[in-house]
């Protein structure tokens, strides 16, 4: 094993006096007359203070110890960063949040190839740390086991359940003079009333979901919510579990294969999940070792029904879809439909297939039968044309009907602030398509997140006539006709570069496609002039520190924007 590059003979002497430091005995490590001792595993942990998901972290970590300590191996336990969109919203702070997951999958992998782990379990919640990980246990190809935080519970207000989404689109009527600053304050005290991960199916929970259908999680914790006690049991089992599939020598790509992805997808569109799950799932494979391209997730999405819809698309939450049955109750509904492989493996020592048929799906409102989708395809589109000639991706499912298909003038913001204050001071004509530029992986920098517009414009009662298109990207939360990871970016010279204001976009996502009704030889024109102007101004741009580095080294939201 690799640990006995540190235990396993006279010469690893020192390394074991390191050891002795730390506490292990002679029977932990091994010492100069024998093998190695137990295995080690690494305890990769994104406990912070900053991150409601994270805050509970120390105790699912002491139950994964417990569990590697009573399956026979010695737990070793060390931190990642981890950064909460909600906090980094909407200031320079979302500039880092993606190009955190690129330095949560490193920070893994130096912690285990440095110190010889011979397993890990990965701890994470929340939007980038879940497919950092995840993406390190792709690289690394170790024996792994993850277990999340769990997702916070719905909070109560006035009569209904509400959210933190809740909140950001109060913003957007209180600007408008549709609530009172009581009435805002009330909604911000009540909307996020526990630990965890946010309560609706965003970014974290939708990759905790996918994580559990790849094999890689226990069945349950993408959903069981970080305040049930089940949490604590279901991280020792993740810890015991651990050390048997390094004992066993089963590493991540045994679980990360093109089979378990190809289902990841199924389940993703089944579930309407985050658009943000595209670029991660892209990365994850890419650190596999193969690729997914990006009309495969319309390929899938054809023939995928759409049989669960939690908020921000619908009425119910993380919790209802835990009560409902989970993710293996919604995988049994799809396999029924012969979209699932069950042969494949899982960390449980099961394959997916016998874990599915564990399941037992108890709500078919939550989790709809096959003779009654919420829709006959999958809740993700994937839309191409002259505005984006390598992609761009919309939530459909939480897409209102009457602006599935939408045509109208752009009114084109350099940035998100700008834009923020148009909407902010009622400036958005309806019927328009808002354009937010220079906002990608290398213009924002990090490409970030376009929540507060999309909620302000929601929450001013503007998202079932107003359009927003961006080569940034849109949190869980957002809702309404967003169209985002526009590729190439306005900062390699992509067409959104060269939309001017008044210029008519259609955008029609049953066809699956976005159109800027420009002529060639008028945008060949507007191209040469950006040449001439701006691409040097872009290129003098000095961005310091890790987000000059990740400028020079980020892919497009295509390739899931990876480095390197």
């Amino acid at each position: 094993m690799p640990s006995e590059r540190l235990t396993k003979g006279p010469a690893r002497a020192p390394h074991r006096s390191l050891l002795r430091a730390l506490g292990l005995s002679r029977a932990d490590t091994g010492g100069a007359g024998a093998g190695g001792g137990r295995p080690l595993i690494g305890i990769a942990n994104s406990f912070n203070e900053f991150v409601p998901g994270h805050m509970h972290l120390r105790s699912i970590a002491e139950q994964v110890k417990y569990g590697v300590y009573q399956a026979g191996g010695i737990p070793l336990e060390f931190d990642v960063i981890g950064v909460c969109d909600g906090l980094a919203m909407n200031h320079e702070g979302m500039n880092y949040s993606l190009v955190s997951r690129e330095v949560i999958a490193d920070s893994v992998e130096i912690m285990a190839r440095a110190h010889a782990v011979d397993g890990l379990v990965l701890i994470p919640n929340c939007d980038k740390v879940v497919p950092g990980m995840v993406m390190a246990a792709a690289r690394l190809d170790l024996p792994v086991a993850v277990v999340s935080g769990g997702p916070m519970l719905a909070g109560y207000h006035a009569g209904r359940r509400i959210e933190n989404k809740d909140v950001l689109e109060a913003v957007g009527a209180y600007f408008r003079g549709r609530i009172s600053a009581a009435e805002l304050d009330a909604l911000e005290d009540a909307s996020c009333p526990t630990c965890g991960s946010c309560a609706g199916l965003f970014t974290a929970n939708s990759m905790s979901c996918l994580t559990e259908c790849l094999g890689l999680a226990l069945p349950g914790d993408g959903t069981l919510p970080a305040v049930f006690s089940a949490r604590l049991a279901l991280a020792r089992q993740t810890g015991a579990r651990a050390v048997e599939v390094a004992r066993a020598g089963t590493t991540a790509r045994r679980f990360l294969t093109p089979e378990s992805l190809a289902n990841a997808l199924v389940l993703d569109a089944a579930l309407g999940c985050s658009t943000n799950t595209v670029m991660h799932l892209i990365a994850i494979a890419h650190e596999a070792g193969f690729e997914i391209p990006l009309a495969r997730f319309n390929e899938v999405s054809a023939r995928t029904p759409h049989l669960v819809k939690l908020s921000p698309a619908g009425s119910y939450y993380m919790e209802d879809f835990h009560r409902a049955g989970g993710v293996m109750a919604a995988l049994q509904r799809l396999m029924e439909a012969g979209l699932i492989d069950g042969s494949v493996p899982a960390v449980s020592g099961a394959t997916l297939g016998e874990q599915i048929a564990a399941a037992l799906p108890s709500d078919d409102e939550v989790i709809r039968p096959l003779d009654r989708p919420y829709s006959p395809t999958g809740g993700l589109a994937v839309l191409f044309g002259n505005l984006a000639p390598r992609g761009a991706v919309v939530k459909e499912a939480a897409v209102l009907p009457q602006m599935l298909h939408h045509r109208g003038p752009a009114q084109v913001f350099d940035g998100e602030e700008a834009a923020v204050e148009a909407i902010a001071t009622d400036r958005i004509v309806p019927g328009s398509v808002v354009v937010i530029r220079y906002v990608g992986p290398k213009g924002g920098p990090g490409m970030p997140e376009m929540l507060t517009p999309t909620s302000t414009l929601a929450g001013s009662g503007l998202d079932d006539r107003v359009a927003l298109v961006t080569d940034g990207r849109f949190s869980g939360v957002t809702r309404g006709a967003c169209v985002g990871h526009v590729v190439p970016e306005a900062a390699d010279g992509g067409p959104i570069a060269l939309i001017r204001d008044g210029d008519i976009i259609e955008i029609d996502i049953p066809g699956r496609r976005i159109s800027l009704e420009v002529s060639d030889t008028e945008l060949a024109e507007r191209r040469a002039g950006w040449e001439r102007s701006t691409r040097p101004v872009l290129q003098a741009r000095a961005v310091p520190g890790v987000l000059g580095r990740y400028v020079k080294m980020v892919k497009g939201a295509d390739e899931g924007a990876v480095v390197g």
